[in-house]
Parts: structure tokens; sequence; C-alpha cells
């Protein structure tokens, strides 16, 4: 069992895993002699806490500044402790402690009383899903063994706990110095009837396996192996919950793609038809499809992830630079990793005090309720549905500066899009001839390549002489202009007189495109002043593992990521030439043709 350590600086808590270590006889053969002699030798008294404080800073500072681990085992069980640092600063190390553990021991000064940071890493507790939680009273010694004492800080703290729906299991009264109440219990507190703190661990229960949750797993990689005829394609990651078996049918989300496990592949283990929650595994399935990595597995009859854009959340901020609106953040839910902006600070909440405010920006250490926009789809759970496929975590400047919990999907522009996209996929017939075999036999991978830009260039000409240039070179490939989509598969959306709907003719082109990109082809697509968001529907639609966006034009006009750039100029033979190699090269050293 992982047992995390957490409470205010100073408050005790590396000297309370030091005594637990000491009294149940888990250290090492003479290290509590060494250190009692390096204590000697420097001068200093002895204390139990640098038993794990080993960096040098820790130790002539006094204070934790890493996440110490450490092991010992009872009758009934072996323990991972946790030493997480109570400084304000180190609040990070707090939390990638905190996330690993099944339970808490929380550490209280009786003489400070309850401090800043023990209202904030209760509350820390809480959003990391963490429901064991026992509160100890250190250094009852200090304050004369008063019952007083401790039955103030039980009252005060406990109300707090019952405020972010936490009901610890026990108030110990300790001295860890002395070794009260830690392993035996203590004469100098008769007033006290309760457990040990040793009892108290090992009467928490082990935290489920989450097998009997609907099967997630992250896609991490998919492994393809050529060598000796094996022509295995693994989608490999961890089962976070649920249970997986060769047989079953799985869908892939965002995507939407659905196939069954043909066998249970492990690395270097004897062969089995079952992976488990917690296991790193990898399985074949029997129709081929394209997944990548970030996309979430789960098992068709089971309920699905949500799959959104938008979703709101709680988060703690740990970054340097504040938290604000506007500026362009990465999120990793899983192996997912999309780029996203902070849409609203819905409140500011003060850690310490409950009390929630309207903030324009959140500052270091706060926590704050917030919607995020993602710029394309993700899939997710609701974290107390899920907890382990509802956390996620901030990139800033290159920097994890954040986590949170997912508490509730929103609603997005393209959600219809998205389930047209479900039901299709729930229904695809799925060739027998696969992606990789179209590959080796064309010389390419399936590609959109989209040529956009001003209305008045030459975006056709150049698409048309691509097209001659690919086909010449022996490549299956495709030009669609938008004038055979309008007045084709969607004539019945484009009245005379009336706007055209684009957002459906967008979405027609991704379904047109879907239809090539699976028969292997390399479809060419002109479009007068694309956007992202055009570009998201396309996406979403049609799931390309290659696209290639170019714009045609001195400047960019429209908020679409582009590959390439290529000038406007006077429309001549050369720069026609000269334009479709620029976009060919790119095709080169991009992979898509070989």
């Amino acid at each position: 069992m992982n047992i995390v350590i957490v409470g205010h600086v100073d408050h005790g808590k590396s000297t309370v895993i030091g005594r637990l270590l000491a009294d149940t006889d888990s250290l090492p053969k003479g290290k509590l002699e060494q250190i009692r002699e390096l204590c000697r030798r420097n001068s200093k008294p002895f204390e139990y806490a640098f038993l794990l404080d080993a960096l040098k800073d820790e130790r002539s500072q006094g204070i934790t500044i890493d996440t110490a681990r450490c092991f010992f085992h009872t009758a009934k069980r072996k323990y991972i402790i946790i030493d997480a640092p109570g400084h304000v600063e180190f609040l990070k190390n707090m939390v990638s402690g905190a996330a690993r553990a099944e339970a808490a021991l929380l550490v209280i000064d009786a003489a400070e009383g309850v401090r800043e940071n023990s209202r904030r890493h209760g509350y820390m507790l809480s959003m990391l899903g963490i429901r064991q939680i026992a509160v100890l009273v250190n250094k009852m010694d200090l304050v004369g063994w008063s019952q007083e004492v401790y039955e103030n800080i039980k009252r005060e703290y406990g109300q707090f706990l019952s405020e972010i729906n936490i009901n610890p299991s026990a108030f110990i009264p300790v001295s860890a110095r002395e070794g009260d109440n830690i392993a035996s219990r203590s004469q100098n507190m008769p007033w006290y009837s309760g457990m040990t703190v040793l009892d108290e661990l090992d009467s928490f229960t082990e935290q489920s396996v989450g097998e009997d949750l609907p099967f997630r797993m992250p896609v991490q990689d998919v492994y393809r192996f050529t060598a000796w005829g094996d022509n295995r394609r693994i989608i490999a990651g961890t089962v976070e919950s649920g249970s997986i078996s060769a047989g079953d049918e799985v869908i892939f989300y965002p995507s939407g793609k659905r196939t069954n496990v043909a066998s249970i592949e492990v690395w270097n283990a004897p062969s089995k038809t079952k992976a488990k929650c917690g296991e790193p595994t990898g399985f074949t399935v029997g129709e081929q499809i394209y997944v990548r990595r970030g996309e979430l597995a789960a098992k068709v009859g089971e309920p699905a992830p949500h799959v959104s854009t938008r979703f709101s959340a709680n988060i703690f901020w740990l970054g340097k630079n504040p938290l604000t609106t506007g500026k362009r953040y990465i999120i990793k839910i899983g192996t997912a990793k999309v780029d996203a902006e902070i849409e609203r600070i819905v409140s500011v909440l003060d850690s310490s005090t409950l009390e929630k405010h309207q903030g324009s920006a959140v500052n270091r250490n706060d926590i704050a309720e917030v919607i995020i926009n993602c710029v394309k789809q993700v899939a997710f759970d609701i974290s107390s549905d899920m907890e382990a496929t509802g956390r996620f975590v901030v990139v800033d400047d290159y920097e994890i500066s954040g986590g949170g919990i997912i508490t509730a999907a929103l609603t997005d522009d393209n959600m219809y899009t998205r389930e047209l996209v479900l039901r299709r996929n729930m229904r695809w017939d799925q060739s027998e001839i696969l992606p990789m075999a179209r590959a080796e036999r064309y010389g390419q991978k399936p590609a959109i390549v989209i040529i956009t830009g001003a209305r008045a260039t030459a975006k056709k000409t150049i698409a048309r002489k691509l097209e001659r240039k690919l086909f010449e070179a022996g490549r299956s490939a495709y030009f669609l202009g938008m004038g055979n989509l309008l007045y084709g598969v969607a004539a019945e959306i484009k009245t005379p007189g009336i706007v055209p709907e684009r957002g459906e003719h967008i979405r027609r082109l991704g379904e047109v495109a879907n239809i090539m990109l699976d028969a292997g082809l390399i479809l060419i697509v002109t479009a007068a002043e694309l956007t992202a968001s055009d570009i998201d529907i396309i996406t979403m639609t049609s799931s390309p593992e290659n696209l290639l966006t170019v714009w045609l034009g001195s400047e960019i006009t429209t908020d679409i990521p582009c590959n390439l750039q290529i000038p406007a100029e006077e429309v001549t033979d050369e720069y026609i030439e000269a334009a479709t190699e620029t976009i060919k090269d790119k095709m080169h050293s991009s992979g898509i043709i070989f």
C-alpha cells in the first residue's frame, strides 16, 4: 500500500516516518548508528527525520525538498511510505508524491496548530481523490500532553475536512520524537483510547484495482515488427481500468474507430488471453484500423468516455507565471497532448479558507474552477466516475505547471459532426486489404493535400499540375475542386440566392476524403480561405494520418495551421512549375510519398 505523509513545513512528517522505521526494525543494519554518528561529528542534535532527508540541502536547512520513498512491512502487509515536502515552495513535489498514494497521514504540530499548508494539503488530497486519511496531532510533548489542545485541533480541522467531503478515519495525538502512539501506546496520554499510527495504517483498506470499472487504455504507441514475416500491429498502453480479453470489441475515442481484439500481447512473458487494470499490455486487432497515440480505447457495450473540445475542471496552479485566459497551454490527459486555452476562470478558491472570489488570473499555489477549450477533440472521463482518465496536467513553457480534475463535459460547435462520425464508424465495413498493403503497392501514404489561400490565386492550376506530376510518377492521386462537391454530394444544401451552409459542405468534404483515404489515395483539395475550424471538421471526419496544408499568397489571412506557404506571383509556367515542385518536395520530406 502506498501511504503519503503531508502537512505544513516543520510539523514533523519525516520524523514520524523515521520513528516508524526505527520502531519496526525496518532500517538497514547500522543505518541508525550511522546517522547518530554523523550528527555527533557535526555537533547537531539527532533527528529521526535525518533517516529520510538524504539531500545535503535538506540536512542543512532542516526541511524536506524532494519526495522520499521508503519501505517497511507489518504482519499484515508491505508499505511504501512517501514523505512529501510541506514547504509551499515545493508544493509541486508534494502533489507528485500524493498522486501515487492510496491513503494519507496528515501531520499537524500541536504547538503551532492548523496552518495554511495544513488546509492546502488537505484540499489537494481531496482533489486527488484520496479519501483514507488519518490526522496526526504531533509534538504533544511540547504542549504538556494537553487533551484540550488536541480536542481544539480536532474540532477546527475536522470541520475544515468535512467542508471538502473528507471524513478522516482518526485524529491521533503523537510525539514522533519520543515515540508516543507511533508503534506503541503512550503512557503520557491515558485520556486517548484510540489506535496507534501503526495500527491505523493496518486498518486502511487496499484500493480497488479498478477491474470492475469500464475498460480504459490510453494508446501509448502502435508497434509493428516486420522481421521474419511478422505483420502484427500491436496497440500498446497501460490498462487504467477494467480488463480486456481476446475476442472483445473495442472502440477508440475520439476517432470512433471500432474493431475486435485478436490477441493479447506481452513482452518477454508467457502469453495470456486477458489484461487487467494496472498492467502494461498490447493487443492486436482483427480488422486493421489506423489509430494513433493519444486515443482512448474502451470496450463496446460499456459506458463510453466523453469526447469534446471543452470541459470544466478544478485546477491547482503551480507555475511561475499566473494562469490566464487568452494564452495557449498544452493539456495532457493520459497519453493525449493537445493545445488549449482557458476559456473562462469561473472562480478562484482560497484553499486555506475555502472562500471563492472572481479573478482574471490564477496565481501560484491557487486553486480555481475553470473552463478549458482545446484546439481539437480529446477523450476523457469525469473524475468522480473514472479517476485515472479524469485527471490532467497543464504544460506552460515546456514545464508542467499545474494539474486538475475534470468535473463536467461541455458541448462545442462540432458535437453534431462528432456524433455522425461515431455512428458511421460503428457501422463501417472494413476492407480486407490492409492500409499498409496499399501503401506498399502505391509507394505512398494516404493523405490530404489542401491548397488554400486568397480567391484570386492559382490554386486549381497548381493542384491540377500536382495531380499530373504524381500520376506520371506512378502515384495514385485525385484532384477534387470544391465545385465538384457543391454541385454533387452537397447539391441539395446549395440553394440559389441563399448563403450556403459552409459547415455542412466542409463535413461532406471530410466524408469524401475519408473514403479516398481508406482506398489509399492522395486527395488534393482546393478551397478559398479555409480556417482552423474547417480543418478541425475535416480531420474529425476523415482522421487523416497525413494532412498537408498549403497557403497560396504572401499573407496568411485566416487562423489556419499551415505546413507550407507559397507567395502569390504572376501566373506563369515557371511559377506553376516551381510551386508544384515545392509541394511535391514537401510531400517527400513529410513521408507521404516514398
